[in-house]
């Protein structure tokens, strides 16, 4: 696999508006793809995803697939 160079600076990251305290993820588009990040680790790794992979993961959620973890 290649490796992608992402400018996370100029990535339009985005939030949770339920989000407080610094616990939280924050999510930008990258290409073609799906940005994950830390909110207090803005600096350090980040995950891609393909849109079809987020696309199940938001699906998952909204079903409560994952209602569980939290509960």
């Amino acid at each position: 696999m290649s490796e992608m160079h992402i400018d996370r600076q100029a990535l339009d990251w985005r939030i949770a508006t339920r989000s407080s305290g610094g616990n939280c993820v924050q999510v930008a588009a990258a290409a073609d793809m799906i940005a994950v990040r830390h909110s207090r680790r803005p600096e350090q790794e980040i995950i891609l995803y393909t849109k079809p992979e987020f696309e199940a993961f938001l699906d998952g959620a909204k079903k409560g697939e994952f209602d569980d973890l939290i509960g």
